[in-house]
C-alpha cells in the first residue's frame, strides 16, 4: 500500500523566516505560499527532486499545527504523506488493521489539489502519516 513518499512536513511558527533560512542555507527553491484554510496552514513547497519538503504555519490558534508548535516551539518534523493508488482501500486497509483516521474519514482535499486523510501517530510507530491519491 505505501507508495512513493510525496512530501515530508516540517511545521514552523514562521513560515517567511522558515522559507529564508531554507533559501539562505540550502540554497533551496521555494514555492509561493497557499492558504490552506480547511486544514488550518498556510504552506510552501520545497522540489528536491524525488520528493518535496513543506512547511506549514498554523493560520491562527484554532489549527492543528498551533497545537504542534506549543508543544515544539521551534518547530520540528510534523508528518510524513505517501502517494497510493486508491485512497478509499488504503482507508479501508488501515481501518481493518486498527489505525484510527484523524478528523472525518472522508478525505479532504489537500494543498496539491488531491484527497487526504492522516491517520493517528499512535497507530503507525508513533509518526503522524498523511495519505495522498496519486
Amino acid at each position: 500500500m505505501v507508495g512513493t513518499i510525496n512530501h515530508i512536513a516540517i511545521a514552523v511558527p514562521c513560515l517567511r523566516a522558515a522559507s529564508d533560512e531554507w533559501r539562505q542555507k540550502l540554497d533551496a527553491e521555494i514555492s509561493a505560499p497557499q492558504r490552506l484554510e480547511e486544514h488550518g496552514v498556510t504552506v510552501v513547497f520545497i522540489d528536491t527532486g524525488n520528493s518535496k519538503i513543506e512547511l506549514l504555519e498554523p493560520i491562527d490558534d484554532a489549527s492543528p499545527i498551533a497545537a504542534f508548535l506549543a508543544k515544539n516551539p521551534q518547530g520540528g518534523m510534523h508528518h510524513i504523506c505517501f502517494d497510493v493508488d486508491d485512497i478509499y482501500a488504503s482507508r479501508d486497509r488501515l481501518v481493518a488493521e486498527g489505525a484510527r483516521i484523524l478528523g472525518s474519514p472522508e478525505p479532504k482535499i489537500g494543498a496539491h489539489g488531491k484527497p487526504v486523510l492522516f491517520i493517528h501517530p499512535k497507530d503507525i510507530t508513533g509518526t503522524l502519516i498523511e495519505i495522498q491519491q496519486r
